[in-house]
């Protein structure tokens, strides 16, 4: 792809979402939404492979059928009550079909089945865009509205989401599979949040979008799709392969690095409003989401490849993201101790 069409394509992914991030209609949040989804396709089927075309198909029906949810809730709510203001959704019928149509954007469960196949058929760099980037306009969206939404449908989504995301993973072998799972569990966290403490479900997507962002660009730096591929990373790079385990660690939640806080602060927000099943439920679905994280740890550092190599140890590695990537694994590893800090100036 050519730098000029790269150029353009890339620019229009962050037109569209920042005008639905400005914008107080619906028809400007559509478009918005609508400029995102056109702006990646090209992206995702840059490589011209069977599978990077079918993902792109489904990427785009899905899509378009949340987009037509999205403009049909909109229509409607402006049918019954003449108002098209995102902060006015009113109308019972708009407000279950919003939900749903944010909720397909998203990829949360039970409405997750394009996500893992879509992000297996793309490389790592538009991966990364898709599980971060692409999660913005959506989750704008839905904090703009959370008042009026449905709350059982979204607890119920949040809930099968965390399950979900647990459970899909376990039986994964692609590291990119593995990802999109990891990305429905977070997305139940944020969404179960959402409904108690607005601005702690931003501080749970600033630390999801850091950890994610750094994930990937090990794997992008270590050029591996598999788990298998995991074993022989520690002869190109050593000293990234030990951290990435701490990251993968991060991303499970476990203390004494950055994931813990998010959790660590939800859990405490459902006690204290008498939600303790639930709480045991999401704290339950984490140590599934842990097994394969620890997993992928295991295949990181405590194995090595069978197979012996004639090449000599890649001890200096070079990579495309000596600022980026060491900036965002230190902070996925080391933003406990700043937990005070953080939470006195978020919430």
């Amino acid at each position: 792809m050519s730098p000029m069409t790269l150029s353009v394509l890339l620019s229009s992914l962050a037109l569209g979402t920042m005008i639905t991030l400005s914008s107080t209609h619906w028809l400007l949040a559509w478009m918005g939404l609508e400029i995102n989804t056109l702006a990646i396709i090209p992206l995702m089927s840059q490589l011209h492979h069977p599978r990077a075309v079918e993902a792109s198909t489904k990427y785009f029906l899905t899509q378009a059928t949340a987009s037509a949810l999205v403009l049909f809730s909109s229509m409607n709510n402006a049918w019954v009550l003449g108002e098209w203001n995102i902060t006015e959704l009113e109308n019972p019928l708009s407000i279950i079909t919003m939900t749903i149509a944010l909720s397909m954007k998203l990829g949360l469960a039970p409405l997750h089945f394009w996500l893992p196949e879509v992000l297996q058929g793309l490389n790592l760099t538009t991966g990364l865009i898709l599980s971060t980037w692409q999660k913005l306009a959506p989750l704008a969206l839905i904090y703009q509205i959370y008042p009026n939404l449905n709350v059982s449908l979204l607890m119920l989504f949040a809930i099968s989401s965390t399950l979900m995301g647990g459970w899909g993973g376990l039986n994964q072998t692609q590291l990119r599979k593995i990802m999109a799972y990891s990305s429905i569990a977070h997305l139940g966290w944020m969404m179960i949040v959402l409904i108690l403490m607005p601005k702690l479900m931003v501080l749970n997507l600033s630390i999801y979008l850091l950890l994610t962002s750094t994930m990937f660009l090990i794997m992008i730096t270590l050029t591996t799709t598999k788990i298998s591929s995991l074993a022989i990373s520690w002869s190109k790079t050593p000293t990234l392969t030990a951290l990435a385990s701490m990251t993968l660690l991060s991303l499970g939640g476990l203390p004494p690095f950055s994931g813990f806080l998010p959790k660590w602060l939800i859990l405490q927000e459902l006690t204290k409003h008498n939600m303790g099943v639930i709480a045991s439920i999401m704290a339950f679905s984490t140590l599934l989401s842990l097994f394969f994280y620890l997993r992928l740890t295991y295949n990181l550092t405590l194995t090595i490849s069978p197979n012996l190599t004639n090449a000599p140890l890649t001890w200096n590695f070079h990579y495309n993201y000596k600022i980026v990537l060491p900036l965002t694994m230190m902070l996925s590893i080391t933003l406990l101790p700043l937990s005070p800090a953080i939470i006195s100036l978020l919430l």
